[in-house]
């Protein structure tokens, strides 16, 4: 447990590091960033024609409501957090791919839903997308770290063997 929580604290510390360098922020982070961008407003536009994205924003054609999606609020943090708890943890390599993987996708997932529902929410009140935006996805994203963490614990195969044998002793 020691080893676990001095290495998890360890890598997070380095990636949060290497994160604020700005040659990574111009080479990794704003583009990941712009991205994202792209893909919401790409995913938005299939029910709504008024969105349209330039970079980092995306806009409204309508009424001009526009979110500028900032590093911290791209999925990067909590990314970084789960792939520091999942090499922290003792398990096979490809394991740990495969968590990252499944990892990446929930969480960029749940980003792009953050990302749409900020973008409505904004259009609707200002005072409810600060309050969202600030308190209850920043929850929800590390929640999802958290979540998928826990899961990715559950299916090890080393877990699945020990589950299997209490199961049996009980």
């Amino acid at each position: 447990m020691v080893r676990f929580l001095l290495l998890f604290l360890l890598v997070q510390g380095v990636l949060f590091g290497v994160e604020m360098l700005q040659p990574v922020q111009t080479a990794v982070i704003l583009p990941w960033t712009s991205v994202l961008a792209d893909v919401s407003g790409w995913l938005m536009t299939a029910f709504d024609p008024n969105v349209a994205t330039a970079g980092k924003v995306v806009r409204s054609t309508v009424n001009g409501f526009a979110v500028s999606i900032e590093p911290g609020c791209n999925g990067v943090e909590a990314m970084i957090v789960l792939l520091a708890a999942i090499m922290a943890f003792p398990a096979p390599f490809l394991y740990k791919l495969t968590g990252l993987l499944w990892g990446f996708i929930a969480i960029q997932g749940m980003n792009l839903l953050r990302i749409i529902s900020l973008f409505y929410l904004g259009q609707w009140s200002q005072a409810l997308f600060d309050w969202a935006h600030l308190y209850i996805w920043q929850a929800l994203i590390m929640l999802d770290a958290l979540i998928v963490f826990l899961v990715w614990i559950r299916y090890l195969p080393g877990q699945q063997r020990q589950t299997q044998s209490a199961e049996a002793v009980a």
